[in-house]
C-alpha cells in the first residue's frame, strides 16, 4: 500500500513538470552519470600509468631527458580532467533540479548553458595540455629513436626508449580521449538544451 502511494506521488511530481523539461532534466543527469564514469575510469588510469612513470624514473639511475615536460603536460592534463570529473558529478545535481517539480529550484537555462559552456571549455583546454604533452614525449621517442644506429650494439643505456617512457605517453593518450568524451557529452548537451 506504502508503495503504491509513493509510486502515484511520484508520478503525479513528473506530471506537474512539462514532458520537454522533464526529458531534458533526464538527459542531462543521465549524460552527467555516464560521462562521470567514463572520464573518472580513464582518469585513474592516465594517473596510474602517471604514477608508475614518475616513480619509475626515480628508481633508475639513468636521467630520461626531456621526457620530464611530457609528465609536465600530462600531470596538468589529469589536474583538468578531475575538474571535468567535478563538473560531470555537477551535471546529475543540475538534472535533479530540473527534475524537481518546484520551479523555484529550477537552474535557468543562461545558468545551465553556462555551465555546459564551461565544460566544453575545461575538455577543449585538457585536450590541448594532453596534445602537447603528447607532442613532447613523441618528440623524445623521435630522437632516441634517430640516434640509434641501426645494426650496432646500443652502449648508452639514455638513447633506449623504455617502457616507463612508454607509460607517459599513454598517460597523455588517455587525457585525450578522457577530455575527448567530456568535450562531445557537454556539446551534446547544449544542443539538447538549445533545442527545448
Amino acid at each position: 500500500m506504502e508503495a503504491e502511494s509513493e509510486t502515484r506521488s511520484h508520478t503525479l511530481e513528473h506530471t506537474s513538470l512539462s514532458p520537454k523539461l522533464y526529458s531534458i532534466a533526464n538527459t542531462i543527469r543521465l549524460t552527467g552519470w555516464i560521462t562521470f564514469w567514463v572520464q573518472l575510469g580513464l582518469a585513474v588510469v592516465a594517473g596510474l600509468t602517471l604514477l608508475f612513470a614518475f616513480t619509475g624514473r626515480a628508481f633508475t639511475d639513468q636521467p630520461n631527458t626531456g621526457l620530464g615536460i611530457g609528465v609536465f603536460w600530462a600531470v596538468c592534463g589529469v589536474i583538468a580532467l578531475l575538474f571535468s570529473v567535478y563538473w560531470d558529478f555537477r551535471y546529475t545535481r543540475i538534472g535533479k533540479r530540473l527534475a524537481n517539480p518546484n520551479p523555484a529550484l529550477h537552474p535557468s537555462k543562461a545558468d545551465t548553458t553556462t555551465a555546459i559552456r564551461l565544460a566544453i571549455i575545461v575538455s577543449l583546454v585538457g585536450i590541448l595540455l594532453t596534445l602537447i604533452g603528447s607532442g613532447a614525449t613523441l618528440s623524445v621517442f623521435i630522437a632516441k629513436s634517430i640516434s640509434q644506429p641501426p645494426g650496432v650494439a646500443i652502449t648508452d643505456p639514455n638513447k633506449i626508449i623504455r617502457a616507463l617512457d612508454v607509460f607517459v605517453m599513454m598517460a597523455n593518450i588517455n587525457g585525450i580521449a578522457a577530455h575527448f568524451v567530456g568535450a562531445i557529452a557537454s556539446i551534446w548537451l547544449l544542443e539538447r538544451v538549445h533545442q527545448n
